[in-house]
């Protein structure tokens, strides 16, 4: 190929990079503008953080129905093919995961009131009816996903894990709607953001007491070591190891010194202000 023709791929090349990269991104501006307005996040006495959705408000606001009709539609027709690499992938179904959880209770309400627990939909209380976290009823691509399926067979599943892209953060990144759950965040992930949030969020929830706590030399920590133990022993060779890793150096130091390791019950109340004393 000569010069001028080169020169022309290369052109061509640096101008569909970023514009694939920013309609990713741009896919979830509704779901953005859904955050900003009734997503609050507070920072503890500790440096840890947390978060909660006014689906009340959102509910009151006549423009809730609109924005999560069109964020649906832009992840039904969205080509999960256009996704480029491990940054911009995880984001993606982080992302998706997110919404979809957010959708789920301010769409469907038992007897028009928001649910207590995402437990209130089935599987728990009611074995013989799926739960939230099971049912396929999410369109992405022209294809139903269930949300166990966009986190346990796709973020933190084989092919990821084959590529090296599989990252045990994502348990603190993604959002159960549920107090005990690690903080849903005001900003969307991105490329640009995705390493420094899962970075920060998982700092930040080991220095939050709902999900660890020191009390002599035993290490209590959610109950997520409990559930997927394997994802973090798999990243770090063990639980601890994970936690020493990702914690702040002063409180690593402390985590060394304790030989004990138990867990804190999750707290299943919806993630709403009410059920925060930060925000009541």
């Amino acid at each position: 190929m000569n010069k001028p023709g080169r020169l022309i791929c290369l052109m061509m090349f640096a101008v569909i990079m970023p514009v694939t990269a920013a309609a990713a991104e741009a896919t979830f501006d509704p779901f953005q503008r859904l955050l900003t307005q009734y997503l609050t996040e507070s920072t503890t006495t500790e440096g840890g953080l947390v978060s909660a959705f006014d689906y009340e408000a959102a509910l009151a606001s006549s423009q809730t129905d609109g924005l999560l009709a069109n964020q649906r539609d832009r992840l039904a027709d969205f080509d999960t093919g256009t996704l480029d690499g491990e940054a911009e992938s995880v984001a993606f179904w982080l992302n998706a995961y997110n919404f979809f959880m957010i959708d789920q209770i301010l769409t469907e309400r038992p007897d028009g009131e928001l649910v207590d627990s995402v437990w209130d939909y089935g599987g728990r209380v009611n074995p013989f009816v799926d739960s939230v976290f099971d049912r396929e009823k999410f369109l992405i691509d022209g294809q139903v996903y269930s949300l166990n399926q966009m986190e346990k067979d796709i973020l933190l599943g084989e092919d990821y894990a084959d590529k090296g892209w599989k990252d045990a953060r994502v348990h603190f990144a993604v959002n159960c709607a549920s107090v005990g759950c690690p903080p849903l965040r005001d900003v969307v992930y991105t490329a640009d953001n995705l390493e420094g949030l899962l970075a920060e969020n998982t700092r930040r929830a080991f220095a939050t007491e709902r999900h660890l706590e020191i009390k002599g030399d035993t290490l209590h920590v959610t109950e997520l070591f409990k559930w997927y133990e394997g994802d973090f022993v798999e990243a770090s060779g063990s639980r601890k190891a994970f936690i020493e890793k990702w914690a702040d150096s002063a409180l690593a130091d402390r985590i060394e010194g304790t030989s004990e390791l138990t867990f804190i019950e999750y707290d299943w109340s919806l993630n709403k202000p009410a059920n925060f004393p930060t925000f009541r």
